[in-house]
């Protein structure tokens, strides 16, 4: 466990922000945008050219201009400008590219097959041919680790080129649940089809990661074409499991020493410097059969993924007299959206009655299941509403569950009916957001998605858990079981000249606040030396990876396309990283 504690890490904020390099001559974002108006009404044939018509219309860089010309090794603002100038040809010239690249790899659906290892998935092996054939046309290094991590590098081509830092990201998405691919005016999307409408890119993995792979990709390709000179090897590691507990990369590890620095593209910007730790709470209880002449629960499901705030949740009714059922739930309902939407947010509920059954969906809002204060989850309150609606249920394993999930959740995702709340002034609160329902085995799951901050540690946090869920199945006389995987959470010291110039990077291209920042998610820097985040999740936008229709806007791919293209540069000629 990391023992900084939040003064130390406050400290070395303040540090990291004062060590920020002052680059009073370098491009920022007025200009870079008026760059970017006046090449896309005239584009430049290539790079140099670009840098002709930049000098002509920005006098102030014609001395970095002259320097890249020497073919030296470029140092302070004329290693910026032409980094940053690097970057915007990349994006002018190549978005189509690249949007053409990440409709190729969202087509491929590198979800994990718990039938199969995922090194023998055949999803994720026509990922890594897709990945080798666009290294092999860019002239960069490719090197398959037995299907589990696809490995491209960029070599240094300087006499002095003996480092090399790590780039991480990852190839595996989240599943999906098809029905809720519907955009608001009855549109419906194929997660596994990039389709864009207006500045938006839909589809399955587009901010999460596909979209960075392609974008650092192309951003390797125009660093090797530059001819800039670059002093430290750039290795990119596309991980194949990180959504499902990072296997892939501790066999790497077993395998390949790693880079001693790590930037990984998973996550948000300016820079993540802490992640919480990512836990699954698993609560099974016993298959419980009923009478048929007894209304019972006898099916529900909510998202896909437990790491996945769903949109819908959904449950099955049968037996007893259905019609009455209807019409007690038909009843009930309007009243209990007006009492809860007071309690975080709008959703509704729809029953519908068939043949044999009744049908009940909430509809909410759907999140990544690190931040389910962006989201509406449906599932506890169908629970809440199965129970409070009047219906006389039989006392089934999945009536009990919708108890558990009343009584010890309710609307809330902080654990404060568990009593369990807590907040780090730094990384923010503890949530325990229960998103996924299934009957598996003979027993009814129910999954919850904890992110625990500094504060506590794993053994201590599934003890107190235990020790509530327990303390409530005495009190109401039910059997279950509950297993509780925990990971720990992850601060850095914020300092150093790479944190440093990632920061200037976002700040002087975005024009934004650019400070070290704290994460709910949880990535597979945990298993890097000195790995830090950089995006590519926009501050002050919800984050829409793991989401039903999630995408990535254009212009947020743009500015990765941007800074991932300085970074590489900048980051690969520092003279010390920290």
């Amino acid at each position: 466990m990391n023992p900084t504690p939040l003064a130390i890490l406050s400290l070395a904020i303040a540090l990291a922000l004062s060590t920020q390099p002052a680059l009073a001559d370098t491009l920022k974002k007025p200009a870079l945008d008026k760059l970017a108006a006046a090449q896309q009404a005239q584009p430049a044939r290539d790079f140099n050219a670009f840098l002709d018509a930049a000098a002509k219309a920005n006098p102030t860089l014609k001395a970095s201009v002259a320097a890249y010309r020497k073919k030296a090794p470029l140092r302070g603002d004329a290693l910026t400008n032409i980094s940053r100038l690097l970057g915007l040809y990349n994006r002018l010239q190549n978005q189509d590219a690249v949007i053409a690249a990440m409709a190729r790899m969202v087509a491929i659906p590198t979800v994990r097959d718990d039938r199969i290892p995922p090194h023998e998935n055949k999803a994720i092996i026509e990922f890594g041919t897709l990945v080798e054939g666009m290294a092999r046309d860019f002239g960069l290094q490719y090197r398959n680790v037995d299907n589990r991590i696809f490995e491209v590098k960029l070599p240094a081509n300087t006499k002095t080129g003996k480092d090399e830092f790590g780039i991480l990201t990852h190839a595996d998405v989240v599943p999906v649940v098809a029905d809720e691919w519907v955009l608001d005016d009855g549109t419906r999307l194929d997660p596994f089809k990039l389709t864009r409408v207006g500045n938006n890119l839909y589809g399955r993995g587009t901010i999460d990661d596909k979209g960075s792979i392609a974008a650092v990709l192309y951003a390797m390709k125009t660093v090797k074409e530059s001819g800039l000179p670059l002093d430290r090897t750039i290795r990119l590691m596309i991980e194949t499991t990180e959504e499902t507990g990072g296997d892939a990369m501790k066999y790497y590890r077993s395998k390949t020493p790693l880079p001693d620095y790590n930037i990984v593209l998973d996550s948000k910007y300016p820079a993540v410097v802490a992640e919480k730790g990512s836990g699954a709470l698993k609560v099974f209880f016993p298959v419980e059969a009923t009478d048929a002449g007894t209304t019972a629960i006898v099916a529900m499901a909510g998202a896909a993924a437990a790491n996945t705030v769903p949109q819908n949740a959904t449950a099955k009714l049968r037996g007893g007299d259905l019609a009455a059922v209807a019409a007690t739930l038909d009843a009930a309902k309007a009243g209990f959206v007006q009492a809860y939407e007071s309690q975080g947010g709008k959703f509704s509920i729809d029953v519908v009655k068939g043949a044999d059954s009744v049908d009940v969906k909430v509809t909410g809002v759907s999140a990544h299941g690190s931040r389910p204060e962006e989201g509406v989850n449906p599932l506890p309150r169908l629970a809440l509403f199965l129970r409070e609606s009047g219906v006389p249920l039989a006392n089934n394993h999945y009536a009990k569950a919708a108890k558990y999930l009343g009584d010890l959740y309710g609307t809330g995702y902080l654990g404060e009916k568990m009593g369990l709340g807590y907040r780090d002034r730094f990384m923010g609160p503890l949530t325990l957001s229960p998103n996924l329902i299934r009957e598996k085995d003979g027993k009814l799951e129910v999954t919850t998605n904890v992110r625990m901050p500094r504060g506590s540690t794993p053994d201590d946090l599934r003890k107190a858990v235990a020790g509530r869920i327990d303390a409530w199945a005495t009190a109401n006389q039910v059997k279950l079981a509950i297993s509780h995987e925990q990971g720990d959470w992850m601060a850095r010291d914020p300092k150093g000249a790479w944190l440093s110039t990632l920061l200037n990077i976002f700040g002087d291209t975005t024009g934004l606040q650019a400070e070290p920042v704290p994460t709910a998610g949880s990535t597979t820097a945990k298993l890097m030396p000195n790995a830090i985040n950089f995006g590519p999740a926009m501050p002050g936008k919800k984050y829409t990876a793991h989401n039903a229709k999630e995408f990535k806007e254009v212009a947020d791919l743009d500015a990765d396309m941007q800074m991932f293209t300085e970074m590489l540069l900048r980051i690969g000629n520092l003279k010390q990283m920290q």
